[in-house]
């Protein structure tokens, strides 16, 4: 939000109803999980490692310590830090957090922000879907949410198949759309163009009311391309079907408010991901970062097989209000920080 006229910056962005709306929706997040048997935890904002995927840049500090100053970074996500619980046997948890990205500031992101992050052991996506979707109901009183397999969707919205279209055959669809581009072409990788169309074509159709004046009806997108699998298991394909990452996406009025995954567990191909985004990271000519060794470890000894994910929930409590602005349901939004 802009700065009001006057230097009253010193006010909240948010209005009363906002801030008594986002602690509605914190108060039946925590019922809906008590009411499971899901165990609340708390896992540190500061840590030794960041994540290394290339599309997340995690903000740094330095701690004045015994033995010698640290470089920590602010979490982006708790993931890591609770997987080492799920390995420590703690079953079903979940957290309530602020997490940190440098760079992100939007109408839909602030540096610093809330998100819930749930992990259920003997659950794939598919089950954790079932239970986004009483998550909705609880929070928005959503209706269940269709469900889009992303290849299906891709073509449907784009004319292309994701899994199997050339980069070339990406370029082509965008500027055949008028999308205007800069720094990349049709050697850019792949995913670049893939994220590109479905911010720009597919996106904005997602989670939208099914009739004129019903309210949105949430839209779950799964099985991702495998190169895209991030911290996913990727289901290998069979015959002429593709290999797919067992993730997905909920999209509520065109806003993408989670990400899902069926959790990978084998330390090795973590390493090797690792590894990858790392050099990928060098290639962007972005900074490297410490490896969590303490999550290999962690997976080496034994990850149980569950699903996870994160949502936003500044986002959700944007749509419980028909809020356009993050500022508009955050009492102190990075400009009045």
């Amino acid at each position: 939000m802009a700065p009001q006229a006057g230097g009253a910056t010193w006010r909240p962005a948010a209005g009363l109803d906002a801030l008594l709306k986002r602690a509605q929706i914190l108060a039946r997040i925590r019922a809906f999980f008590a009411e499971r048997g899901v165990l609340e935890v708390e896992t540190p904002v500061l840590a030794a490692a960041p994540v290394s995927d290339p599309h997340l840049q995690a903000l740094s500090c330095r701690l004045d310590a015994p033995g010698g100053e640290r470089r920590l970074f602010l979490q982006t996500s708790p993931e890591y830090a609770m997987k080492r619980l799920l390995a420590a046997g703690s079953g079903p948890i979940y957290q309530v957090v602020r997490a940190f990205r440098d760079g992100e500031v939007s109408p839909l992101h602030n540096p610093e922000f809330t998100m819930l992050e749930w992990y259920r052991p003997g659950f794939d996506h598919h089950s954790l879907m079932d239970e986004m979707d009483g998550l909705l109901f609880a929070t928005l009183g959503a209706e269940p949410a269709e469900r889009l397999a992303y290849g299906d969707v891709f073509r449907h919205r784009v004319g292309l198949d994701p899994h199997r279209a050339e980069g070339a055959d990406l370029a082509a669809a965008a500027a055949a759309r008028g999308i205007e581009v800069v720094g990349m072409d049709a050697a850019s990788p792949k995913d670049d163009w893939l994220h590109l169309l479905m911010s720009h074509v597919v996106e904005p159709t997602l989670g939208l009311a099914d009739d004129e004046g019903e309210p949105p009806r949430p839209t779950f997108l799964y099985d991702y391309p495998a190169s895209q699998a991030a911290l996913a298991r990727v289901r290998r394909g069979q015959g002429v079907e593709p290999a797919v990452a067992e993730r997905f996406e909920v999209y509520v009025a065109g806003v993408e408010l989670a990400n899902g995954f069926h959790e990978l567990a084998d330390a090795d191909e973590q390493r090797r991901r690792f590894v990858g985004d790392l050099e990928e990271r060098r290639q962007r000519g972005l900074p490297a970062v410490p490896v969590d060794e303490h999550l290999l470890a962690a997976l080496a000894h034994g990850l149980p097989d569950c699903a996870g994910v994160a949502l936003g929930v500044d986002r959700l409590v944007m749509l419980a209000s028909s809020a356009e602005h993050i500022g508009d349901v955050l009492a102190f939004p990075v400009d009045r920080a």
